[in-house]
C-alpha cells in the first residue's frame, strides 16, 4: 500500500514539472492579456498628455512594453 502511494505521488510530481503544451498556451495567453493592457496604458496616458504628434512615441512605448511581456505579449502588439 505504501508504495503504491509513493509510486503515485511520484508520478504526480513528475507530470506537474514536465512541460506541458498547456501550461505554455496559459502562458501565451496570459502574455497576449498583459501586453493589451501594456497598449491599453500607453493610449490612455497619450489621451491624458493631450500633445499633438506624440502618438508616435506613445506606440512605441506600448509596443516595447507588451513584447518585453514575452511571445504572447509581442503577438498583442503586432495585432493590435
Amino acid at each position: 500500500m505504501r508504495l503504491s502511494i509513493c509510486l503515485a505521488l511520484l508520478c504526480v510530481a513528475a507530470c506537474a514539472s514536465a512541460d506541458n503544451p498547456f501550461s505554455r498556451a496559459g502562458r501565451f495567453v496570459w502574455d497576449a492579456v498583459g501586453g493589451a493592457g501594456d497598449m491599453l496604458r500607453a493610449y490612455r496616458d497619450m489621451r491624458e498628455a493631450n500633445y499633438v504628434g506624440a502618438d508616435k512615441y506613445f506606440h512605441a512605448r506600448g509596443n516595447y512594453d507588451a513584447a518585453q511581456r514575452g511571445p504572447g505579449g509581442a503577438w498583442a502588439a503586432k495585432v493590435i
